[in-house]
């Protein structure tokens, strides 16, 4: 994602793992750059990726699992109107490290096209 005046990188927002048939599900990974955090850009730029998830692709529902210390992650995911579903002990390594995640989820019935 661009930063719409001087097309300066403002982040980053990738779907993986795309399932259709009876599971119509991704994995939404997003990370911004220092220079922008805090800004208000990387919703913005993940509400475009979530518009072209569910009206684009047809998917029904877009996961993002997050560390529980990452507060400004979780606050993004909740301000798009994703629902905490769960707990994942030891998830993902990062640094040599199991971390733990919550699993946080939307659906197309919950998401307002924006």
């Amino acid at each position: 994602m661009c930063h719409s005046e001087n097309q300066k990188v403002v982040g980053v927002a990738n779907l993986s793992q795309i399932f259709y048939r009876a599971f119509q599900n991704a994995y939404l990974g997003y990370y911004v750059n220092v220079e922008f955090a805090g800004q208000g850009l990387m919703r913005e730029g993940i509400r475009l990726a979530l518009d072209y998830t569910f009206s684009t692709l047809n998917l029904h529902r877009v996961e993002a699992n997050i560390q529980p210390k990452n507060t400004a992650s979780i606050n993004l995911v909740k301000r798009l109107g994703f629902t905490q579903e769960g707990f994942s002990r030891r998830y993902l390594k990062i640094n040599g490290e199991w971390r733990d995640h919550e699993r946080w989820a939307l659906t197309v019935e919950d998401w307002v096209f924006k």
